[in-house]
């Protein structure tokens, strides 16, 4: 066999689906593939990708509850019929296997949901002539992942790969979060000295800066002896509401997020997602606090549940959770091992050898 060509299937939607599929091309180019990353979105037909991405992104920013209706009715896991993306996924048929002829790889490996259900119902329909293996980024594996036509999943936790396995009867494996080695590199025990002034909090927005009341979790950390820094991705304005809190540290994007998190005694977290695993590597306690519906919801509980976040509820929570997190004891010192030991295996091994 030849060098093993891989097409990553990532999505547009915000930057972690994107962060991931890049990380596993450098790991896979490392181990002597040839790789090409796809967005998703550019398979559907022409202005379906931009709609698609600027719906979600409106309704998770300024109609949280649509947003959350939506997901229980189409993605949430559940028994039962519900209506699924099978006919947005059809869309894309074409295309895809256009790129796939043009490519000619060894693998597909989705790294979105919606590519999971393409090449899933390729797969099953017998017009896609080599495996697909799902890499899912979730910590909570919803439906939207899941179609048996894959033929592996690979998984951030054990619970994700029984979920998907349980679901679809195929093989998954289980590897922990992809993120850069520079975000392990900086691993340590983040020492705060009292002298150099209060602790810092990082407050994560994601590339789009959406979130609930960042602004006032700010002042509320602030004024309880924390310095919040605050990751307003690409909203300018976000980042200008920030910068008027008092202590606060507002940024815009950034590229140095290793060096930002070797700094950080603690994240608070609205997503679990590659923010949050960027934070697990880096040994940076991670505090769950007003999560995005739908699946950032979902994907907060499935990590307090493993015992890699706290999750709170309410400000008190919040404040007695950050107390606890940011001084060095058995709490902090556990969740951050139990983060650290998430990252059971190298996924680029794993989908190098599903390959054959």
């Amino acid at each position: 066999m030849g060098r093993l060509r891989v097409l990553l299937l990532g999505a547009s939607m915000g930057a972690g689906h994107d962060a991931v599929s890049g990380e596993l091309a450098r790991r896979l180019r490392a181990r002597g593939a040839t790789t090409e990353l796809c967005d998703v979105l550019t398979l559907l037909p022409p202005g379906t990708g931009p709609a698609l991405r600027a719906f979600y992104r409106g309704t998770v920013r300024h109609a949280p509850a649509l947003y959350a209706a939506i997901y229980a009715l189409f993605l949430s896991p559940g028994e039962g019929h519900r209506p699924g993306s099978a006919p947005l996924a059809a869309t894309a048929r074409a295309r895809l296997l256009d790129r796939v002829d043009a490519f000619r790889p060894d693998l597909l490996v989705p790294t979105f949901h919606l590519a999971a259900q393409i090449t899933g119902r390729l797969r099953a329909a017998g017009v896609l002539p080599v495996p697909a293996s799902v890499f899912v980024t979730d910590f909570a594996v919803h439906r939207g992942w899941l179609h048996p036509g894959n033929d592996l999943y690979v998984c951030l936790t054990a619970q994700g790969a029984a979920a998907a396995r349980a679901a679809t009867g195929r093989p998954a494996a289980v590897s922990g979060p992809v993120v850069a080695r520079e975000f392990h590199r900086v691993a340590g025990p983040h020492p705060h000295d009292p002298e150099a002034g209060p602790p810092p909090v990082l407050l994560s927005t994601g590339a789009w800066g959406v979130g609930t009341r960042t602004v006032r979790t700010a002042r509320l950390l602030a004024a309880h002896g924390c310095r919040p820094v605050l990751l307003c991705g690409r909203d300018e304005r976000l980042r200008r509401r920030a910068a008027r809190v008092p202590g606060a540290v507002a940024l815009g994007w950034t590229d140095d997020m290793p060096g930002l998190m070797g700094a950080a005694r603690l994240l608070v977290d609205n997503a679990a997602g590659q923010t949050a695993a960027q934070a697990l590597a880096a040994g940076v306690p991670v505090l769950a606090w007003r999560p995005l519906p739908g699946h950032g919801r979902d994907g907060a509980r499935s990590m307090a549940a493993a015992g890699l976040s706290t999750y709170a509820h309410d400000p008190d929570e919040l404040l007695a959770a950050a107390r606890r997190l940011l001084r060095p004891g058995p709490e902090r010192t556990g969740q951050v091992e139990r983060g650290r030991a998430v990252f059971v295996a190298d996924a680029a091994e794993l989908l190098s050898r599903a390959a054959g």
